[in-house]
């Protein structure tokens, strides 16, 4: 069983066990099962991970993640051809040499993974992905297939 949505890094790394995991894995089956992307789950390295959006249109799809602070050559791309799209990168922690240390911080650094089904019949040749303003926009063209399988149906008149 494939799963509909994954989270966590690159690389192999442990996730923390904490109280609410439990809670969380019910989410992310529950999530599984209705087929809705899992939007609470935590990461398995840090707190932060890309927000994504997922648009259809009569010709596309489109993926939008933001992406801030982080560099295009710093994100890998990928999409299979069974219609997962994988984002996978880091974030990373550019410090200034200073005699200031951090008293607070919100800011979250790291590795990460986001893989999406994208359910359509799609034309992933075709795929492109653009980056503006740390806004990261995969189109990727739904096949001939996929645009033919609606037909506009017209309501009629009942004579009564």
């Amino acid at each position: 069983m494939k799963n509909i949505m994954t989270r966590g890094t690159c690389g192999n790394h442990n996730q923390e066990m904490t109280p609410f995991s439990r809670s969380s894995d019910f989410n992310r089956l529950m999530n599984y099962f209705w087929n809705y992307p899992d939007a609470t789950a935590e990461t398995a390295v840090g707190d932060w991970e890309p927000h994504l959006q997922i648009a259809e249109t009569k010709d596309a799809v489109t993926v939008t993640a933001e992406l801030p602070g982080i560099n295009e050559d710093d994100v890998d791309l990928r999409i299979s051809s069974d219609g997962y799209l994988t984002i996978c990168g880091e974030k990373k922690n550019i410090t200034e040499t200073s005699e200031k240390d951090a008293f607070f911080s919100e800011i979250s650094y790291g590795a990460f993974k986001r893989t999406v089904p994208l359910p359509w019949d799609l034309d992933y040749e075709n795929a492109a992905a653009r980056c503006s303003n740390g806004v990261l926009t995969v189109t990727v063209p739904k096949s001939q297939d996929e645009k033919q399988k609606f037909k506009k149906i017209p309501i009629q008149q009942a004579n009564n």
